[in-house]
């Protein structure tokens, strides 16, 4: 993020915003290394709902969709992305009807709030107050 597009943003938000949007890795980063490392057991119990073939592209997709989000150029990229697979969590929780459905929902709210907090640009596409 250059300075142009800090601007007003007052230092504290911008550094919870640095924090709220590293707290997804804690999610992201285990999942997309299950995924494409495969490690002990793990294909036995994805094969229980998805297709074994399935683990790698989606890891790939999970952490490279992760990464876009990081970098200032392609962030709300990547935050549209992780919002997409997120809903793919949300429906694979319901569908298997496990009460854990909250727990995506909740990663990408905390995307969004963290871009949201440290990018004037999203702050004007989507402003919270009229002003």
């Amino acid at each position: 993020m250059n300075a142009n597009e800090q601007v007003g943003i007052p230092r504290w938000q911008i550094i919870t915003g640095y924090v709220l949007s590293g707290l997804p890795a804690l999610a992201f980063v285990p999942s997309a290394y299950m995924k494409i490392a495969q490690p002990g057991d793990f294909l036995s119990k994805w094969t229980q709902g998805y297709p074994a073939g399935s683990a790698l592209p989606l890891g790939v997709i999970e952490i490279g969709s992760y990464l876009l989000y990081l970098f200032p150029r392609t962030r709300v990229l990547g935050c549209m992305l992780l919002t997409a697979y997120l809903g793919g969590a949300v429906a694979t929780h319901v569908h298997a009807q496990e009460g854990t459905f909250f727990v995506p929902i909740i990663v990408g709210i905390i995307l969004w709030a963290g871009l949201y907090l440290r990018d004037n640009r999203l702050r004007q596409l989507m402003p919270l107050v009229q002003g």
